[in-house]
Parts: structure tokens; sequence; C-alpha cells
């Protein structure tokens, strides 16, 4: 039996694949990982909590990478990678350079593609960039598409893309925080503030990088009124 290949390479693609490569397994689906290191320590410290490793690291990760040499990076060695394992399908999830690119190294070897999370539009090319054009890419080429909901399953039928082809399945990121709140689940920030309220901000995509001035400004006001509230700021490493 031919394995699935699942391709990823950015953190939330790894929070939202690993429920899924585990329950593959669970059924006893044999299944292959294809990282491309699009981020490095980031995705390394999910897949650890979830005790997933990959078969394949394509470490593209560049200092100062601009999109077209990335996407050129991914889409060689997923190609290789697809050449060696021959999947029956390979599964992509939502609108990264790295399901784009992979999705369509699969497309050029006529390789079945499965997409998660697919659907979401903002029908705006330029919001979020590139994310709108990546994920419209994949669902161009797709087989089977896994819509969170039922306003992106219309999206897609909206597009022409066949029913039978289009299943709701809801957003694997639940999995993950399943599998995450759990009475034994420790991390160092956490067990830090155990006896304080805290809030999680998160302001990571392109769009937002130019309002940070005026993001820090808010919560620092925020902070400033509640000052027994721990604010957990997550930043990406651009």
């Amino acid at each position: 039996m031919k394995p699935i290949l699942l391709c990823f390479g950015t953190r939330p693609e790894a929070i939202k694949m690993c429920p899924l490569i585990l329950a593959l397994r669970e059924q006893r689906i044999p299944t292959k990982v294809c990282l491309t290191g699009q981020h490095r320590e980031l995705t390394d410290e999910v897949m650890a909590t979830f005790g997933v490793k990959a078969d394949f690291d394509l470490a593209v990760m560049r200092e100062g990478q601009g999109l077209a040499s990335l996407t050129a990076r991914i889409l060689t060695g997923v190609d290789a990678v697809l050449a060696e394992v021959q999947p029956s399908l390979l599964l992509v999830h939502g609108d990264t350079t790295s399901a784009m690119a992979a999705a369509l190294a699969a497309f050029y070897r006529h390789i079945p593609i499965g997409h998660v999370e697919a659907g979401l539009r903002t029908h705006n090319l330029s919001a979020p960039f590139p994310e709108e054009f990546n994920r419209l890419t994949v669902g161009a080429l797709s087989t089977l598409d896994f819509a969170p909901t039922e306003g992106a399953r219309a999206n897609l039928l909206r597009e022409g893309k066949a029913a039978e082809r289009i299943f709701v399945t809801g957003n694997t990121v639940a999995d993950a925080v399943v599998f995450t709140v759990r009475k034994d689940f420790e991390h160092p920030l956490l067990s830090r503030m155990k006896e304080r309220p805290f809030v999680l901000v998160t302001c990571h995509r392109r769009e937002n990088l130019p309002r940070l001035a005026e993001i820090f400004s808010a919560l620092r006001a925020v902070a400033e009124r509640f000052p027994d509230t721990v604010f957990l700021v997550p930043l990406h490493p651009n």
C-alpha cells in the first residue's frame, strides 16, 4: 500500500497537521512526513510536542529569503521526495508557500492532492499576501478538499468544486488543543504564570508589521489598566 505524504513547513501547519498524522497512524495508514523547513526552530518545537518526526527535511530556510527563491527550493525539493515516495495522496494544509509549492509539485507528477483547511477566502489577493493566492492555487489543484466550516464549503462550491469531493471536517487546531490541554502538560512559561491571569497575543501576519507600534501602544494601555495580568506575546523571528 502506497503511503500518504504529508508536507508542511511552518509552525501553524505543524500545529494543525500533527494531530492528523497521529490519527492516520492510529488507523495504521502508512504515512510519510516531509518538512520543508520554511520555519525552523518554531516547527521543531511543535513536532517534538506531538512526538512527530520528519522522514524528509528539505531545510529550505535561508536568511533574508524571498518568496521566489523559497518557492523554487520547495518545489524542487518536494519533487524529489515525491519521486522517491510515490505516494497515493499528498496532504497539504492551508495557505502557505510550502502548501502551494508542494501541491504544484504533486500536480506536475499527477499525484492526487488533499487540501486540509480548504475554502478560506478574503477575495482580495493582497490581503493576506501571499496567502490568498496560495490557497486559491492549492484549491485549483486539489482532488479532495477538507473544509473547516460550511462557509468554506460554500466558497468551494461557488468556485465549481465537486460537492462529493468536499468534506466539512472542522479545524484540526481543535484536535491540537485537546492533545495539549491536559493535566500533565507542562511548559516553562505556563509554570511561571500559574498564579496570575494572562492574555495571549498574536500578530504575526505580514500585514500587521506596519502596525506594530499601534498594536503595542494599545497593549501597553491595557497592561497599565490591569497590572496583575501577564501579556504573553510570541514574536515571529522576522
